[in-house]
């Protein structure tokens, strides 16, 4: 196929050798099949910002740390450097966290590099060589269901041991070859420690993936692995090793209504009678 505009630069740098064919394209990127260093990999091309639609981005760059202190600067100002900065941030965040998580043992797709917002990563496939499958085009028997929820519960705690809580997991964003489920699209990934809506992401992403796998096994609807995996986590008792039980004990009390009225008139009266208290002491003075 004639060779895109983003990609030409990477073929004139030897960093591509052929591109085969578009992959997909979708709202964050284009993915092209590309052959490289004598393998077939996949090249996928960030599209710009005013090109995303990928909404509240702000929600996911919350927590990110940039270590120049001009280029952070530039950011907050939204110049024109500053766009450019924040939009390299957002395309290496996927990068960060594909090494991190591949390293922390999670499926992802083997990353080789970024350049100029063209990722080049390992192409995952099915034992036949052909593009393996997203989840939501598979079907599965209610023990392969179990079987593979509880591996992406596994890699959800890894990625979370690891600091990181994935943001838009759902069985869109989850291929499946002859080893099982890989996790994919990274580029929202979020801080665990230093993001506000962790906990949130962290639930959609388990609600998404447990929702799905209970089509097949509907028993797993009644698990709640993203509140037992971060009740862990905040306590600093989360490890690799930790063995879920998609168990968790909620807190049923009810507020007693009546007592913080009690309490909030009390401190209302204290207040009030300092502040009388006041005005008698001035008015001694006086």
């Amino acid at each position: 196929m004639k060779i895109p505009k983003r990609l030409q630069p990477l073929v004139e740098d030897g960093l591509i050798d052929d591109v085969l064919y578009q992959l997909m394209s979708g709202k964050e990127a284009t993915v092209f099949a590309v052959t490289s260093q004598g393998e077939v990999r996949c090249a996928k091309v960030y599209k710009e910002a005013m090109k995303r639609s990928f909404k509240k981005a702000a929600q996911y760059q919350e927590g990110r740390k940039v270590k120049n202190s001009r280029r952070a600067r530039a950011m907050e100002k939204g110049s024109s450097f500053g766009r450019k900065q924040q939009e390299d941030a957002w395309q290496n965040a996927e990068v960060d966290a594909l090494f991190t998580l591949s390293k922390a043992g999670v499926r992802v797709p083997q990353p080789f590099g970024c350049y100029d917002g063209v990722l080049l990563m390992e192409l995952v496939t099915d034992d036949e060589g052909n593009v393996a499958p997203r989840l939501n085009d598979v079907s599965m028997s209610a023990e392969q269901a179990l079987e593979d929820h509880a591996q992406v519960m596994h890699y959800v705690l890894l990625m979370l041991c690891a600091g990181i809580v994935h943001g838009d997991l759902s069985e869109f964003n989850v291929l499946v070859d002859s080893y099982g489920p890989v996790i994919i699209d990274l580029p929202q990934a979020v801080n665990a420690a230093a993001n506000n809506n962790a906990f949130s992401m962290l639930q959609r992403d388990v609600r998404n993936m447990t929702d799905y796998y209970a089509e097949f096994a509907p028993e797993l609807k009644e698990t709640h692995y993203a509140e037992e995996m971060w009740a862990l986590f905040q306590v600093g008792k989360l490890t690799p090793e930790t063995e879920l039980t998609g168990y968790f004990e909620f807190d049923e009390s009810e507020a007693d209504v009546d007592t913080v009225l009690e309490e909030i008139k009390a401190a209302f009266e204290e207040e009030q009678a300092r502040v009388e208290r006041m005005s008698d002491a001035n008015s001694d003075d006086e």
